[in-house]
C-alpha cells in the first residue's frame, strides 16, 4: 500500500485539523452542538484534536453558541496559515467522533505526499506543500462529501491505511446513545482484572453515563470515593463477620466510585497531574486506613501485639509501592511508552480484584488474614515495580 519510500515524509508535517459539516439534513440533521457524553459534539472533536497534538484547528462555521469557548480555533478560510511549508491536513466531518490515539495516528503515520486518503466516514488525510488548495476547496463546499469530491478531482487517491475502529460516525441524533456507549467502552483498560472488567466497570460506567451530563467534577468524585473508603475502614476493628462485610462492601464501593473519577476526566478532557495525584494518594490513604484498622482489630481479638507488626509491614510495603509508582501514576496526555514485561506484570498485579478476597474473608470474620498476604506479597510487588521502571528507562 504505502510502498514508495521516496514519496513518504521522514518526519510528520505541521498538522491542521479542519472540522467540516457532515452534510446530513432534514429531521435526521445532527447539530454540531448536540451534547454527546456531556460535551457539545464540535467541542469534543476540537478537544480531541488539541489532545492529539494538532497545531491548529479550523472550523467551517464558528457560530456554535460558545461551544468552543476556551479552545484555540479559527474559522476556515481559503488562506493558508503562515509561511508555505508541508502540512498534513485532517478533514474531519462534524459527525465523526475520534479517539485521541486514533487521531494521533492520523497525524504521525507515514503517508505519500499529495495523495488523498479517505475513510468511509468521509474523514480525509492529505499531506501537501500547498495547503491553500485544500482549504479553498473546503471553505467553498457545504459538507464533507462535497469536499472529498473536490479533492478527488485534484489529487490521486490511495487506500485508507488506518483502523476504522478508532472513530464512530453518527448518522443522526438517534445515534447519540450508541456513540456514548462506544466512548465509555473505550475507557476500559486492557490490564484490568476479570472482576474489575466485568463487575466494577459495568457499574462505574453506568454511573459515569449519568454523571457526565451533570456538574460533577473528577476531583469531587475522588473525594467522595475516598470518604466512602475511610467510612468502611473502622468496620475492620470488629470481629463480627457482618460488620466486617459492611466494611468490605464500603471498600468495594470506594473502588467502583474511584473508577468514575478517571472516566469523567477522560470523557470531559479534564485529565490533570493534580487530579491524578489526588486520585492516586487518596486511594493509598484508604488502603493505609483499612490495613491499620485490620491490624488493630486483629491485635485486640488475639490480645497480642504481633498482628500490629504484620500490619506495620503491610502498611510500610504499601507506602513503599506507592512512592515507587508515584513517578508513573499521573496520566499524561500523549503517546504511551512501550512497557517492559515487568511493568506489564506490575500493572496486572495492581488490579483491584483483591477486594473480592477481602469480601470472602469478611464473611468468615477473618478479613484480618488479608494482612498476611499484603505483608508477604507487596515486597515482591515492589521488586517488580523497580524492575519495570528500569525497563522503561532503558
Amino acid at each position: 500500500m504505502l510502498n514508495r519510500a521516496a514519496d513518504i515524509a521522514a518526519e510528520p508535517a505541521e498538522a491542521l485539523l479542519v472540522i467540516v459539516p457532515a452534510g446530513n439534513s432534514g429531521r435526521d440533521r445532527l447539530s454540531s452542538t448536540t451534547p454527546v457524553a456531556g460535551l457539545p459534539l464540535v467541542r469534543r472533536l476540537a478537544l480531541a484534536g488539541t489532545r492529539a497534538g494538532v497545531e491548529r484547528i479550523l472550523v467551517h462555521e464558528l457560530s456554535v453558541d460558545g461551544a468552543l469557548a476556551g479552545i484555540r480555533t479559527d474559522r476556515l478560510t481559503a488562506t493558508a496559515p503562515g509561511p508555505r511549508v508541508d502540512r498534513r491536513l485532517i478533514l474531519l466531518p462534524s459527525n465523526v467522533l475520534p479517539r485521541t490515539d486514533w487521531l494521533r495516528g492520523l497525524l504521525e503515520a507515514p503517508v505519500q505526499r499529495d495523495t488523498l486518503y479517505v475513510d468511509a466516514s468521509m474523514t480525509a488525510v492529505i499531506e501537501t506543500g500547498q495547503p491553500e488548495r485544500i482549504l479553498a476547496a473546503a471553505s467553498r463546499c457545504r459538507n464533507a462529501g462535497e469536499v472529498v469530491a473536490a479533492l478527488r478531482a485534484s489529487f490521486g487517491e490511495a487506500d485508507w491505511p488506518f483502523d476504522p475502529a478508532g472513530r464512530f460516525a453518527l448518522a443522526g441524533p438517534g445515534d447519540v446513545r450508541r456513540a456514548e456507549t462506544w466512548l465509555l467502552r473505550g475507557l476500559i483498560k486492557p490490564s484490568e482484572g476479570f472482576m474489575s472488567r466485568h463487575v466494577e466497570r459495568r457499574i462505574s460506567l453506568a454511573l459515569t453515563r449519568r454523571l457526565v451530563a451533570t456538574r460533577m467534577t473528577p476531583n469531587a468524585m475522588t473525594l467522595i470515593s475516598v470518604a466512602i473508603g475511610l467510612l468502611g475502614a473502622p468496620c475492620f476493628l470488629s470481629p463480627d463477620p457482618w460488620i466486617q462485610l459492611a466494611g468490605a462492601l464500603l471498600f468495594l464501593a470506594h473502588s467502583i466510585l474511584d473508577g468514575c473519577d478517571g472516566e469523567l476526566a477522560r470523557l470531559k478532557f479534564l485529565e490533570s497531574r493534580r487530579g491524578a495525584l489526588l486520585d492516586f494518594w487518596g486511594d493509598n490513604i484508604v488502603h493505609v486506613a483499612v490495613f491499620s484498622c485490620m491490624a488493630i482489630g486483629w491485635s485486640r481479638s488475639q490480645a497480642a501485639a504481633w498482628p500490629l507488626l504484620v500490619g506495620l509491614v503491610a502498611i510500610a510495603a504499601t507506602l513503599g509501592a506507592a512512592v515507587a509508582l508515584s513517578g508513573r501514576s499521573p496520566a499524561r496526555p500523549g503517546p504511551e511508552r512501550r512497557s517492559s514485561w515487568a511493568a506489564r506484570l506490575t500493572d496486572a498485579l495492581a488490579n483491584r480484584d483483591f477486594i473480592y478476597l477481602i469480601v470472602l474473608l469478611s464473611l468468615a470474620g477473618k478479613a484480618w488474614w488479608f494482612l498476611v498476604l499484603v505483608a508477604g506479597g507487596t515486597p515482591i510487588f515492589l521488586l517488580l515495580v523497580s524492575a519495570g521502571r528500569r525497563g522503561e528507562n532503558a
